[in-house]
Order: C-alpha cells, then sequence, then structure tokens
C-alpha cells in the first residue's frame, strides 16, 4: 500500500477529515461501515445499502470461513463479486470471536482453535492462514487475528492480550502477499490500563502499517471509560494513518469518538435496532411498537430526508411491526443506517468549515 492511501485533509480540533484510497474505491472519513457479518448487512440490499450512503461495509472472516467457505468465495470471484457489493470491503479477522466465543475456543501461542457454533467441527485460525483468508477473498482492509478480552480484566490476562496481539500483529504484517490490494491493519490492546495501551501502541505501530484500529473497547466498561481510553488511545496512533474504534454505532459515542481524532467506526446497532423496532434519531431512539405511534402520521424523523422518512409514516412502522411483516425492519434497518451516514456527512463538512466544536455540541445536547 502506498503512502497515498490515507490523505489526512484538514482537522479542526482533535477531530480529523481524509480520505482513504482503497481498491474498490475512496473512501471520505470520517465514516461509519455498517456491518455485514455473512456478506450482507442484514436485511438490505447491496443497492439500499448504497443509497443510504453507505460507503464501506465490514464483513467477519470467522463466519465466512464457516460459511459459505473459502473455496467457494474464491470460484464466484472473490467476496465483492459473490455479494454484489462493489464498494470497499473490510473484514474483521474472527479475534471478536475469541473473545464472544470464549466457551467454544482454546488459545495457544500460535493461534485459536474453535470449534463451531453451527455444527461443532474444529477450524485452526492462525495469524497467517487469517490473512491469507482476507487478501484470496479480495477486501480492501485486512485486520490481524488479536486477542481482545473481556472488562474488567486482572493485569494478567491484559498484559497476555498486549504480548499476543502484538506478535500475532508482527507475524500478519510478514504473511502478506498482496500489500497493494489489501491493507493490513494491526489492532490496539490493553483494556483500562494506560501504560498496557502504551505497550501496545508502541509495538504495532513500529510494524509501519497502513492503519491501525483501537480494540478492546465496548466490551463491558462504561461509557465514559470508553470515551477516556478512546482519546487516550488515539493519541499513541500515528496523525497520518487511519485510525479505526471498533464496535461504536450510537450518535453520541460515533460523535464523541470523532472528537478524539478518529476515523472509522463499526458496529451491528443500527440494524439490530432496526430488526427490533428500534427507531436512531438525531434527537435520540424510540421503540416503534409503542402505543403512542399506532396513530401517528409523522415520519421517523421529519428533518430525514431518506427514503423510508420521506415515504411512510410512524403509524405504518408500528403496524408493519405489531403484524410481523418483514418490511418492518427492513424499512427501519434502512433508516438507522441511513442517520448515521448522514451525521458522518455533516460531520465531514463541519470539520472542513472549522465548525466542529459547534457541530458536536448541538448534537450531544439533543442525542
Amino acid at each position: 500500500m502506498t503512502n497515498s492511501f490515507f490523505k489526512l485533509i484538514t482537522a479542526d480540533g482533535s477531530a480529523r477529515r481524509g480520505t482513504l484510497q482503497l481498491r474498490h474505491g475512496i473512501v471520505e472519513t470520517p465514516t461509519f461501515m455498517p456491518v455485514g457479518t455473512a456478506g450482507t448487512v442484514k436485511g438490505l440490499t447491496p443497492d439500499e445499502v448504497r443509497s443510504a450512503h453507505s460507503q464501506i461495509i465490514l464483513s467477519n472472516t470467522y463466519h465466512l470461513w464457516l460459511r459459505p467457505g473459502l473455496d467457494l468465495l474464491v470460484a464466484a470471484g472473490g467476496l465483492h463479486e459473490f455479494m454484489q457489493w462493489h464498494g470497499p470491503i473490510l473484514t474483521d479477522s474472527g479475534g471478536f470471536q475469541v473473545f464472544s466465543l470464549e466457551s467454544r475456543r482454546t488459545l495457544d501461542e500460535q493461534g485459536v482453535t474453535f470449534a463451531s457454533h453451527l455444527d461443532g467441527s474444529r477450524h485452526r485460525f492462525t495469524p497467517e492462514n487469517v490473512l491469507a483468508f482476507q487478501e484470496s477473498v479480495g477486501v480492501d482492509v485486512a485486520m490481524q487475528l488479536d486477542v481482545c478480552v473481556k472488562l474488567p480484566a486482572n493485569a494478567q490476562a491484559i498484559d497476555e492480550s498486549v504480548r499476543l496481539s502484538a506478535e500475532w500483529a508482527k507475524r500478519s504484517a510478514a504473511a502478506r502477499k498482496r500489500p497493494e490490494a489489501t491493507a493490513l491493519f494491526a489492532i490496539m490492546q490493553g483494556g483500562l490500563d494506560l501504560a498496557a495501551r502504551e505497550r501496545s501502541a508502541s509495538a504495532i505501530v513500529e510494524l509501519d502499517l497502513p492503519g491501525y484500529a483501537i480494540g478492546g473497547l465496548s466490551v463491558g466498561e462504561t461509557r465514559e471509560e470508553m470515551h477516556r481510553l478512546a482519546r487516550f488511545s488515539a493519541s499513541l496512533l500515528p496523525e497520518r494513518k487511519p485510525r479505526y474504534l471498533m464496535g461504536v454505532g450510537t450518535v453520541r459515542d460515533i460523535v464523541m469518538a470523532v472528537d478524539c481524532g478518529i476515523d472509522m467506526f463499526d458496529c451491528v446497532y443500527p440494524t439490530r435496532c432496526g430488526r427490533n423496532g428500534r427507531a436512531m434519531t438525531r434527537r435520540g431512539e424510540f421503540a416503534i411498537r409503542n402505543a403512542a405511534y399506532t396513530r401517528d402520521f409523522t415520519p421517523i424523523d421529519p428533518e430525514c430526508d431518506c427514503y423510508v422518512c420521506t415515504t411512510f409514516t410512524r403509524a405504518y412502522l408500528a403496524h408493519l411491526f405489531r403484524a410481523g411483516e418483514m418490511l418492518g425492519p427492513r424499512l427501519l434497518s434502512y433508516h438507522n443506517v441511513y442517520v448515521l451516514n448522514a451525521l458522518m456527512r455533516e460531520a465531514r463538512t463541519a470539520i472542513e468549515a472549522g465548525a466542529w466544536a459547534a457541530f458536536r455540541d448541538s448534537v450531544l445536547e439533543e442525542a
């Protein structure tokens, strides 16, 4: 990956405005990535994801490895062709499953062995074969295999997470076969321990990789702790490389993270909320099934210009959910993704105009 991979255009305070030049297109930052774990953003077609102004989506190596598998993805012409999403794709490495499927895996110095949550079959993940999988399916950004610990964690668990993640980042960097096509990001760990995060950052930054992620947050800490650690962690990463905070997807958390100097975010939150009848707006969230909305003929958000808000009413959405119609979760998922993408577009404009602080405060006052 060349030095033009990431361009930092301007900054306003700590908030940054930049671009990522990826094989499948340019991504304007700061940006939110909808999660398409198994090769689909749940409930939405690629055209809908695109029309909601998504620039880049996230898929997951662990899930794609199990189903449909590497052979089929390669035979299909790669992940982009298989799912008919022709914009950039970032794939998580399965590191989150090291955390979330702790009872189904064994961890050692060389890698992780999972017992599949689908059928119990055993699968061996190493830094090398996880990267090879991501390169083989043609993704734009590949995350290293790492070790994330649940918070609160003791010092020994944190230190082991930092040590293994750093060692696996080095092994991943050495295993690259297509660096010109797939950018490798390393992941910082360290829990809530500032010294551990400093050690982690030092170890991965010296690898001079295209980008860096802040891991080990949104896994049990308080919101205040997450914001404090995100700001501290961002300060440890290179100014001229993209910074990615993993697993953040509410309006408030994303705005706070942009204010910390972070460029990229992902979360299942907007589509999960959509499937469960929770509408996101810049002025908070609400449950569309509530009785108050059964005769409410206003849009989900009168200030939103998405297809859902310019076409349907709260009453109609409430009816769809009460009737068990699949259109309800689809429409609300679309709206929620659109809300976060609109937030990012406005954030980029505010940073460019030198008006970030006013924009940040106005959003946080209402969120």
